[in-house]
């Protein structure tokens, strides 16, 4: 089931923009046991979004062996939900790997590609998750395509590095998909804050430009130890904010869910 307010950021826009979007990945943290009463907890958060004073996307990753609990738990709300991987062929002899189809399936509507761990720990391309995102946005999935730069310090660095990962990435998008662009520099990633906002600014005006080039719909958001107050410091420069850790505890989710919808 799609969740009611799922719609593209192009139908969403209004005077103040494209709709806002939070996302949370919840990466190999949890247990099954734990996954189900943490979805069942963002299950009731359904109430909070519908009371904000301007409306806001929520979705959230849970590890593969727990879709079919988000489908259960999550369908009768507006929390759209997805997976945290997919591979790029549609069948075939790919032992251990889920396709982008069956993930449809499942009902996911997001699906992450390109995450900094992805490519530390199992080697995987810009031409990995151009292939990715391809699979992805043929099977009706928004791609969730993380980038960022491995060091700090130089914003026009930053760019080069980042743009460079979009860019082959939204080469494999089918057009008019929408994707959510989501920058992670990794060296912020698991950091004691976020980058700088001044830093953020930058390389997200260049990711705009980039969907512009590639004329594909799409949001920015940022995570990288994001949390609350983040987003305000951020404001007008993204579409809102991938959580971690942070949103374990679902009282600090409703904070960056309120703060998020100007509330």
């Amino acid at each position: 089931m799609i969740p009611e307010n799922s719609t593209s950021s192009e139908d969403s826009a209004s005077a103040l923009g494209p709709r806002p979007i939070v996302g949370v990945s919840l990466k190999l943290y949890f247990g099954l046991a734990r996954t189900r009463s943490w979805l069942a907890e963002v299950a009731a958060l359904d109430e909070v979004l519908t009371a904000l004073p301007r409306p806001v996307d929520l979705f959230v990753l849970p590890s593969f062996p727990a879709l079919a609990d988000a489908a259960g738990l999550l369908g009768p709300t507006r929390i759209a939900f997805g997976a945290q991987n997919v591979h790029w062929a549609e069948a075939g002899a790919w032992t251990g790997e889920v396709s982008a189809g069956m993930l449809a399936e499942a009902g996911a509507r997001y699906v992450e590609v390109g995450h900094a761990e992805r490519r530390r720990h199992f080697g995987e391309t810009d031409e990995t998750v151009a292939a990715k995102t391809r699979a992805a946005t043929r099977a009706g999935l928004i791609p969730v395509i993380c980038a960022g730069e491995r060091r700090g310090g130089d914003p026009v660095a930053a760019v080069e590095e980042t743009l460079a990962q979009v860019r082959a990435a939204l080469a494999g998008a089918t057009p008019g998909s929408e994707v959510v662009l989501a920058y992670e520099p990794v060296w912020a990633i698991g950091g004691r804050e976020p980058a700088p906002a001044a830093h953020v600014r930058t390389v997200t005006a260049a990711l705009r430009d980039a969907l512009r080039d590639h004329d594909v719909p799409g949001r920015v958001i940022y995570g990288g130890t994001a949390g609350p107050g983040t987003y305000t410091k951020l404001a007008g420069a993204v579409d809102g904010l991938f959580l971690g850790r942070l949103a374990h505890d679902t009282e600090g989710l409703r904070a960056v869910l309120e703060e998020v919808s100007g509330g």
